[in-house]
Formats: C-alpha cells, sequence, structure tokens
C-alpha cells in the first residue's frame, strides 16, 4: 500500500491510531552517579522467555531515560491501578521523585524498588535501536519480584485506567 502522507502526516497518524489502543503502564528505575532516575513508560512487551527478555521505548537519550540507557541494570516495574499517582508523578518532568512517602528501598544491587508493586523485574540491556528520536530497548531479566496481586493499570487516550470487567 503506497502512502500520500507527508513524514509529519503520518507521525500525527500514527499518534492518533495508538490514542484508544490500551497499553500496560511500567515504571523503570535505575540508579546513577546522580542519583535514582526513574520514567512511566507504555510500551512494555515480553520478547522471549528463552532467554527471558522484554523491550521498552524511551523518547531521548537524556535525563532520567539517558540514566536507564546507561545503567548497568535496572527494574522494570509493571504498575498497578493503587499506582496511577505515582505513575502520573514519573510521567511529568521536574517533579519530585523518590521520596520517602513513595515507598522506596534500594535493592542490595544497587536498583531503586518501589515498595508494594504487583510486578517488579531486574533487567540488563541486551541491544538498543536508536529510531527517529526514540530509542527501543531489548532487555535480559535478572531476577523477578512479585508482590500482592492487584489490578493492572492500563494508559489510554492519555489517561490512567483501571481494567474493567472480562468480556
Amino acid at each position: 500500500m503506497e502512502s500520500s502522507m507527508n513524514e509529519f502526516e503520518a507521525g500525527d497518524a500514527l499518534k492518533r491510531a495508538f490514542r484508544d489502543h490500551p497499553a500496560g503502564v511500567g515504571l523503570i528505575t535505575a540508579q546513577t552517579p546522580e542519583g535514582p532516575v526513574g520514567l512511566t513508560v507504555s510500551s512494555v512487551a515480553s520478547v522471549a522467555v528463552d532467554p527471558p527478555a522484554l523491550s521498552f521505548s524511551v523518547t531521548r537519550a537524556t535525563g532520567s531515560a539517558g540514566g536507564v540507557l546507561h545503567a548497568d541494570s535496572f527494574i522494570v516495574h509493571l504498575l498497578d491501578a493503587r499506582h496511577a499517582e505515582i505513575a502520573q508523578t514519573f510521567a511529568v518532568s521536574g517533579t519530585e521523585r523518590f521520596t520517602q512517602d513513595q515507598g522506596w528501598e534500594m535493592l542490595p544491587t544497587g536498583e531503586p524498588l518501589l515498595r508494594g508493586v504487583r510486578v517488579a523485574l531486574r533487567c540488563r540491556s541486551l541491544h538498543q535501536l536508536e529510531v527517529g528520536s526514540s530509542v527501543i530497548v531489548v532487555a535480559g531479566v535478572l531476577d523477578a519480584h512479585f508482590g500482592d496481586v492487584a489490578d493492572p493499570m492500563s494508559y489510554i487516550d492519555r489517561t490512567f485506567r483501571q481494567l474493567g470487567d472480562t468480556i
């Protein structure tokens, strides 16, 4: 199929297409020489079980994203509906992060872990692929931490939502 859209129009069409496509919500954290960094993502996906791997993307290689991209290891938290506020906090630049009230602990390996999260996967980067201003990361899973079962959270139309009834 040939396209008559220019790159700008195609980019807007892609944003429109995915605006109503629900995605799970992840929080990626790492420890850097400057301190802990973290960011909310809606691009976490399972890649393989042998070896165990997942993927996610970040939109620029600076700030928190740059810290994650250069870290030896990081934590991919799969957030649930109880963590909508923290997801919003880590989605906005310049907000106060890693406060005592948010419930952080440091793993013996150095990464910041959000206590009470449903799932946290300790990972290391296997591959990074630059695509325009984004970077796709394929990460190997080193360890898993499981918390209480809770209602998953999704991101759709720029809003965090709790999943509804089974159909």
